[in-house]
């Protein structure tokens, strides 16, 4: 089972940079005041709440930071968020989805055209391909020295896990969403630590590009969404050569 990740190929890898990372805070930070909103500021009570919990954790943003973005949200923060998600074609045929949080749905679908437009992509309709994508829960423990295979994919599995995939540096560990909070919590309290943890969209099958150009042109769609405030995830069916992804 060892191997490469077809999930981490083509998930984005989000730079290390100070500024990066900031964004990445901001992002996740929208998502809490929506889900606190929604459902209470208690993770007890709060599923999405605790699922996104553990995705800032996971994602090093500060416990202190956390507090506060619930604090105001549970204050009476007045800004209002609604979340839309937008699906595509990119360069090469590529399946894009586009999922937002945004407080100006106008400019927010204004700007997504304009970055598939400029790539040569084009935007579709709801329903175009999010019928290529499953919605599952994926938990990535950190695979340290020593680790036994065999016990992590046991107590995964125990915990309530669909599947695992053992890599080089790290098992992924799949759920359905029902069972993703469950499963992240029994396996917080065995003592793993987790490179990441959320609800994601993963392709029923992926898009091989191996056109250095079309490759490039795809790398730049992506950043552009990235780098729009708006923009919470972006998936996409393409099958990027490995050496391109890591230099992203």
């Amino acid at each position: 089972m060892s191997g490469h990740s077809k999930w981490n190929n083509i998930k984005r890898k989000k730079e290390k940079t100070d500024g990066a990372r900031a964004k990445v805070f901001t992002k996740i930070g929208r998502e809490i005041a929506v889900a606190v909103k929604e459902g209470g500021g208690n993770p007890a009570s709060n599923s999405k709440l605790a699922a996104l919990i553990a995705k800032a954790k996971a994602n090093s943003v500060p416990n202190d930071n956390i507090q506060r973005i619930i604090k105001r949200a549970e204050g009476g923060d007045k800004t209002e968020y609604e979340a839309i998600t937008y699906e595509g074609y990119g360069p090469g045929g590529i399946a894009v989805m586009v999922e937002t949080l945004t407080d100006n749905r106008n400019r927010t679908a204004s700007d997504i055209r304009h970055i598939f437009d400029k790539n040569g992509g084009s935007l579709g309709t709801n329903g175009c391909v999010s019928y290529m994508f499953d919605n599952v829960g994926m938990i990535v423990i950190e695979r340290k020295p020593g680790m036994d295979e065999d016990e992590v994919m046991m107590a995964a599995l125990d915990a309530g896990a669909s599947d695992v995939e053992v890599l080089d540096d790290s098992f992924e560990v799949t759920t359905t969403v029902s069972d993703f909070s469950a499963v992240r919590d029994n396996l917080e309290k065995a003592g793993y630590t987790f490179l990441s943890a959320e609800l994601t969209m993963i392709p029923q099958t992926t898009n091989e590009i191996t056109d250095p150009e079309t490759v490039e042109k795809i790398q730049k769609m992506l950043e552009m969404l990235d780098d729009l405030d708006d923009v919470q995830d972006v998936y996409h069916n393409g099958d990027l050569p490995e050496e391109e992804d890591e230099d992203e």
